[in-house]
């Protein structure tokens, strides 16, 4: 089967002293964020792991089920890094939508444990330009029993403006009603869940002081720039850079830009390991 082989967790073991967590969007996969981790690990000689998340992964299922609450995910998302924090004196984590928002959410309480932090097209609010006018509409599902029920159907452009990509992620959703990006509907109370972890992202941004990287589509479908702007704005962070790519659309890692992604995700940590080993460099006494 098509989900078999794509759903499955990913974990590349480096040859370096670090490790980056990598994590994908809602009823997604870590196919996502493959191409990312396959540069940090080669490249970079990090280990990279990007798990599934019960509850919250896509596990070969064009409706997805068993949604859980959002902090049930917050909870995998720790244990994950403390797993590779036994091992790794150097850990950064990386989020790619909603994941990016599971990072934040992980930096608002963990920043002093964290290498760096890169967010790929991070979400506080959906208002990119493929947001249905009616999304209002959605709150009626949210505080009734609705939510049990509805599911949000994907649909083109999928966040990605390569149209090759475009044509193979719509052809597998056809088929098998999941792909590489994920599955083809989202029900509603997963996306309930997004809401809830978004509010709690935005009122605890300025908690979040370790470095952060943050990459935001200027066409992205799903979230405006302007998601970017705040998050920079709101944290308090000493190294931030943010990065707007021109050619790509919402799924940055998989896009027409990945490969900037990827170097920029790697220039950052390394940055940081630069400035980590300045600091434990023993001072010298001039002798007087």
């Amino acid at each position: 089967m098509f989900g078999r082989w794509i759903i499955e967790t990913i974990h590349m073991e480096g040859k370096g002293k670090g490790a980056v967590l990598l994590l994908h969007g809602l009823y997604g996969t870590p196919q996502q964020l493959q191409y990312i981790g396959r540069k940090l690990c080669v490249v970079g000689g990090y280990t990279v792991h990007i798990p599934n998340i019960q509850g919250y992964s896509v596990f070969d299922e064009a409706v997805p089920s068993g949604t859980t609450p959002w902090t049930y995910w917050s909870e995998q998302v720790e244990a994950n890094f403390d797993l590779l924090r036994r091992e790794h004196d150097q850990v950064s984590v990386a989020g790619l939508c909603i994941g990016a928002n599971l990072a934040l959410n992980l930096a608002t309480r963990r920043s002093s444990d964290l290498h760096a932090l890169c967010l790929y097209s991070a979400p506080l609010r959906y208002d990119g330009w493929n947001v249905t006018r009616m999304r209002w509409l959605k709150y009626l599902g949210y505080y009734t029993p609705f939510r049990y029920f509805v599911s949000l159907a994907e649909r083109p452009p999928y966040g990605l403006k390569d149209e090759r990509i475009r044509q193979w992620v719509a052809t597998q959703m056809e088929k098998r009603g999941t792909s590489a990006i994920g599955s083809s509907r989202s029900p509603l109370k997963g996306v309930f869940e997004t809401e809830k972890l978004m509010k709690s992202v935005r009122q605890n941004l300025h908690k979040i002081h370790a470095p952060t990287l943050i990459m935001h589509a200027v066409e992205d479908d799903l979230a405006s720039p302007k998601n970017a702007d705040q998050i920079e704005g709101g944290i308090s962070s000493l190294q931030v850079r943010k990065v707007l790519l021109d050619n790509c659309y919402h799924i940055i890692t998989m896009d027409f830009e990945k490969e900037r992604v990827a170097l920029e995700s790697l220039a950052f940590i390394a940055q940081q390991s630069d400035r980590h080993d300045l600091k434990q460099r023993p001072k010298l006494r001039l002798a007087g």
